[in-house]
């Protein structure tokens, strides 16, 4: 296996890993080299280290070629909605149901596919199975999505994810009558050590922060609006779990509730973000989907 080797010389000491390799890395955005150390691709001195890791003079880096796998994802005609598009952007609509990108054993009928036959080009910096994926939401989750067509524009968009210059805002309607109007939830997320397949907030977890405001209250539940700070897996279902205002329909944190529902109602209804060619400050914002909206409606009658 190919790799690269950089010793560590006085003028890089103490800098954090994933920001130095930028510089040795060619075509590289540091979410990749953070996803490159997490895979062990990347080792300091033979050991496998975290993307915080600070150098020290004399360190080894190694750096691997990730081994290529064999890919054959089919571009497919979903008809999709496509809000934005330009030369290096675009913005689309994913509705619930729908994976974002291609697995194993799950190669087909993802938003991805229909990116390959809907657009002329697609970043490659996540690799063959995430081709313009900059960011994600959760299958059963409907809404916006940023798209990078090239790699510059993917550098700049992931940089905007970590500088939190992105506006990401949802909906979401959940279980319980809230009784403050705005809160802010700042709570660390993991994996669930007991339930390998869920996250939760953990002790020693990664650092998450979740704005909400509430919208409307009804009779048992609460329209809010979510704002992400920062963008954990599972994020905003597992935040609002853990106040005790689980969002409905939600399979794996919800409750059971007396509507029929495809997926949790969480609607990534806002993204705002700088173009990263022209600089432009660029939001879109999108309607519920029917099901959401055939909720609330039913509610409101309760209401009034």
């Amino acid at each position: 296996m190919n790799k690269v080797e950089i010793k560590i010389k006085e003028k890089d000491v103490n800098v954090r890993i994933d920001k130095l390799l930028l510089d040795y890395v060619e075509n590289s955005s540091r979410t990749e080299i953070q996803n490159r150390l997490k895979e062990g691709n990347i080792v300091v001195n033979g050991d496998e280290v975290k993307p915080n890791y600070k150098v020290k003079l004399g360190d080894v880096i190694k750096v691997f070629e990730r081994e290529v796998e064999d890919v054959d994802i089919i571009p497919e005609d979903l008809n999709l909605n496509i809000v934005y598009e330009d030369d290096n952007v675009a913005v689309v609509y994913k509705p619930s149901g729908m994976v974002v990108h291609p697995s194993a054993g799950h190669k087909s009928n993802t938003l991805v596919n229909g990116l390959m036959y809907a657009l002329d080009s697609l970043s490659g910096i996540n690799g063959e199975y995430r081709p313009g994926i900059v960011h994600r939401i959760d299958k059963d989750t409907s809404g916006l999505l940023m798209v990078a067509k090239n790699d510059v524009a993917h550098r700049d968009l992931s940089d905007q994810l970590k500088d939190k210059t992105v506006d990401r805002r949802y909906v979401a309607l959940v279980h319980g009558e809230i009784p403050h109007n705005k809160g802010t939830i700042d709570a660390p997320i993991g994996r669930n050590k007991e339930k390998r397949q869920q996250m939760a907030v953990v002790d020693d977890g990664k650092n998450a922060v979740t704005h909400f405001n509430v919208l409307e209250r009804f009779n048992g539940y609460t329209l809010i609006e979510a704002i992400l700070e920062t963008g954990r897996t599972h994020q905003i279902r597992v935040h609002m779990d853990y106040i005790g205002y689980p969002i409905v329909g939600d399979p794996v944190y919800g409750r059971k509730t007396k509507f029929v529902t495809d997926g949790q109602l969480l609607h990534a209804k806002t993204i705002g973000f700088t173009h990263p060619v022209s600089k432009e400050r660029l939001s879109f914002s999108s309607e519920l989907p029917e099901q959401f909206k055939t909720v609330l409606e039913e509610l409101r009658l309760e209401k009034s």
